[in-house]
């Protein structure tokens, strides 16, 4: 394969966090097109670039989906070196599958060059392991949107036993609460909310899932953010991990035990 174009995630908020891979194919490239969540200082790794805005946030004025796809395609018919640059990881919620299928199916080759989740690496900036010897032996990212509006399968979420993440929930948090209380996932299950993950603006606060829509009120919850609910959330906690980062940080937000 000779690809012509590369679907690349830079990784969350921390630039630092970019593989060399990635950082090899932007020196190299002379069109990027960036998303919104993607942190400007990755930029300087391509300074050579012409670079294209092609944001896309929920709620907000987003690029079509179909003119970026046709951008792709006519920068990769002329042999343009192409890096389709996203914040996080491209096939985390990043479309990187269907974009390289649509290409495909036009003759373009496109690679994929992964990037650290915000999911992850929010949570570990916290001190949380998202897996975790005799509390959690697994995860599950999903989004809280989904193309159809369709509802998740919130008991099967709440019963399975994983260390649950949550992206783009945060215009769905009384669904996604009343979803998993409804499921039958415990009212005292520790949750962190960590907005602007591994980011110098990264906040995170603690609750129960029975508080989740009245703490998201009271700490004003933004967009981007992850939520981390599971036991993982409880061991960081109590292992002070979680105090001795606020501690370090200059954040304003507070981190609180969980109420019973």
């Amino acid at each position: 394969m000779n690809p012509t174009v590369w679907l690349v995630g830079a990784g969350p908020g921390d630039p630092e966090l970019l593989t060399l891979k990635a950082a090899r194919v932007l020196s190299q490239a002379e069109i990027v097109m960036v998303d919104d969540l993607v942190n400007p200082q990755i930029l300087e790794h391509c300074p050579q670039a012409r670079i294209i805005r092609v944001g896309k946030r929920g709620g907000c004025r987003s690029t079509p989906q179909e003119f970026i796809n046709c951008l792709m395609l006519r920068y990769g018919r002329q042999g343009k070196r192409l890096v389709r640059l996203k914040g996080g990881d491209p096939c985390i919620f990043g479309r990187a599958g269907e974009e390289a299928i649509w290409l495909r199916a036009r003759g373009v080759e496109s690679e994929i060059i992964n990037g650290i989740t915000a999911g992850l690496a929010g949570a570990t900036q916290c001190g949380i392991p998202l897996t975790l010897r005799g509390v959690s032996r697994g995860v599950t990212l999903v989004t809280a949107h989904t193309k159809d509006d369709s509802e998740l399968n919130w008991q099967g979420l709440a019963q399975g036993g994983t260390t649950l993440v949550v992206y783009m929930g945060v215009a769905r948090l009384q669904q996604i609460q009343q979803g998993l209380l409804n499921g039958g996932m415990p009212a005292s299950t520790p949750i962190a909310m960590i907005e602007q993950a591994s980011s110098p603006q990264q906040r995170q606060h603690t609750c129960r899932l029975d508080k989740l829509c009245e703490q998201a009120a009271a700490f004003k919850l933004q967009s981007p953010a992850v939520l981390v609910i599971g036991e993982v959330v409880a061991s960081a906690i109590q292992s002070g991990q979680l105090e001795q980062l606020l501690a370090a940080q200059t954040a304003t937000a507070q981190i609180l035990p969980i109420a019973n």
